[in-house]
């Protein structure tokens, strides 16, 4: 898994970084149980600050994309299903408050693509 950053980009490397190993996680390029980078060597490779990687690494174990195994170093993790039940579960819930406030599903709909388009491409 190669991980490139973008710095004519406006998102932040943490979420470059963090957003590049989830989807390499979701789409199996990174397999259950792959072995990521250390921090400190991810940072040197990128030329970033320690804490920059950091950050998005305690994202990505938060969210259950990889698990850190302490001298072991930071996996996959095998929770690919959890993440995307959550996700469901945060739609299931926006969809019954758009519904309670009225919001027809073209509107509802609307919203969600605006927030995606500006979450992924920062527009």
């Amino acid at each position: 898994m190669l991980i490139a950053l973008d710095p004519a980009s406006h998102v932040p490397p943490s979420e470059q970084i963090r957003a590049q190993i989830a989807a390499a996680a979701t789409s199996g390029e990174a397999p259950v149980g792959t072995k990521l980078p250390t921090v400190r060597r991810l940072a040197e490779d990128l030329g970033l600050a320690v804490n920059t990687v950091a950050k998005a690494y305690r994202e990505l174990e938060a969210a259950g994309v990889v698990e850190t195994r302490g001298r072991a170093g930071t996996v996959v993790a095998a929770s690919g299903d959890r993440s995307l039940a959550e996700v469901a579960r945060a739609a299931a819930a926006y969809a019954q408050r758009a519904k309670s406030l009225g919001l027809p599903p073209d509107q509802a709909r609307a919203v969600v693509e605006t927030a995606l388009h500006e979450a992924y491409d920062g527009a």
